[in-house]
């Protein structure tokens, strides 16, 4: 569990103020499936709110330590029946398979040969956004969107 100085807590309890809960326990509890929830927010978010049903105040309080406990989390603020955690987010790179920059992506075309004895042609091709690869090995583009007549005649 995460230890947090009460300047990090006054400054992190600002920040939560404006959010909105992320996941909310029911009457079920702590599932393996609502902590994954939890987990998966803090990993993307960093610091989320919790909303959790039931009057209970003991339960509520045994739930927000069992969550800092179990996902290395550091408790922030317990308001009624809001429960505000930190975690710092992991810094996951997401590896895009053949996409180098804005809207291209590299496609590699594997033709067969006319007769079938010889080697496949393969070429690399670099496609835009709205281009695609037939299953013929061509690149066709996306046709332009459709508008009606009476809205442009309107003027929209």
């Amino acid at each position: 569990m995460i230890k947090l100085t009460p300047v990090e807590r006054s400054a992190l309890r600002a920040e939560a103020h404006g959010l909105k809960p992320v996941v909310m326990i029911g009457e079920a509890g702590l599932t393996p499936a609502v902590m994954k929830e939890i987990e998966l927010g803090l990993d993307s978010h960093g610091l989320i709110k919790v909303r959790v049903f039931g009057d209970d105040r003991e339960a509520r309080v045994a739930m927000y330590d069992t969550i800092c406990e179990q996902l290395g989390a550091a408790p922030v603020q317990h308001i009624g029946k809001l429960l505000v955690l930190y975690r710092p987010k992991k810094e996951v790179e997401k590896e895009r398979s053949g996409k180098t920059g804005k809207g291209m992506r590299e496609v590699t075309i594997v033709k067969p040969s006319a007769s079938g004895t010889k080697r496949p042609s393969v070429t690399k091709v670099m496609l835009k956004g709205n281009e695609r690869v037939t299953e013929g090995g061509t690149i066709k583009r996306a046709k332009p969107r459709q508008s009606s007549a009476k809205k442009s005649a309107l003027g929209k």
